[in-house]
């Protein structure tokens, strides 16, 4: 199941690198928000203008088929960094130690072999559309208003890119604990439990005030 997370830090390179990726992918998550943002007030347009004007937005089919990428995969690297993602831990979250760790690595490792090869498949899809000496440099284009399709097929692998980057980093983060038999590795989200989770929120809270 999905949990609350940690990621610990110190002054190693792998953490280093951690905390420059976590940059880029902050940066997308926020992209990602303002877009779902953006469709709200498409939305407000689109139904407002059809109440009030009769004039409903042209292409918002269009538009919103074509921010999708942007909803959908921009926070998914990020997601993955802080653990967020939908996980079974009936098995795993009975291991301790490298047990721990072994497991941990090889799934992670499982999800890298599934990026890169989305990454791939997804770069082609949008080879196929992608074409500079057709209007707009597209080859396809949606159905309604004639948007180019393209500029949504190269997030997809820009994003899955992102994403193959952090699962790198967290098989070296899971693979180093495993060897060291460390009890507290960096750069690889911890899942806390529930009283860890409450004095990190009562020391977050006290921080501020």
């Amino acid at each position: 199941m999905a949990g609350s997370s940690a990621v610990l830090e110190d002054g190693s390179l792998l953490s280093r690198l951690d905390r420059h990726l976590l940059k880029l992918e902050t940066f997308f998550a926020f992209i990602s928000g303002f877009a779902a943002f953006m469709l709200m007030v498409l939305a407000v347009r689109s139904v407002g203008g059809r109440k009030f004007f009769e004039s409903p937005l042209a292409g918002y089919v269009d538009w919103i088929e074509a921010a999708m990428p942007f909803i959908a995969i921009m926070g998914v690297s990020y997601t993955q960094r802080n653990g967020g993602h939908v996980r079974m831990d009936l098995l795993i979250g009975r291991l301790k130690g490298r047990a721990l760790w072994a497991a941990e690595t090889f799934s992670v490792l499982l999800i890298l072999i599934l990026m890169l090869a989305l990454t791939w498949g997804s770069w082609a899809h949008f080879q196929r559309s992608f074409d500079f000496s057709s209007p707009l440099w597209s080859r396809d284009s949606s159905i309604d208003i004639g948007l180019p399709i393209w500029p949504a097929k190269l997030l997809v692998p820009v994003a899955f890119g992102v994403i193959c980057v952090r699962l790198c980093l967290q098989v070296w983060g899971y693979g180093r604990a495993m060897v060291l038999g460390l009890a507290t590795p960096v750069a690889v989200p911890l899942v806390q439990s529930a009283a860890e989770q409450a004095l990190a929120e009562a020391e977050l809270l006290a921080g501020k005030s």
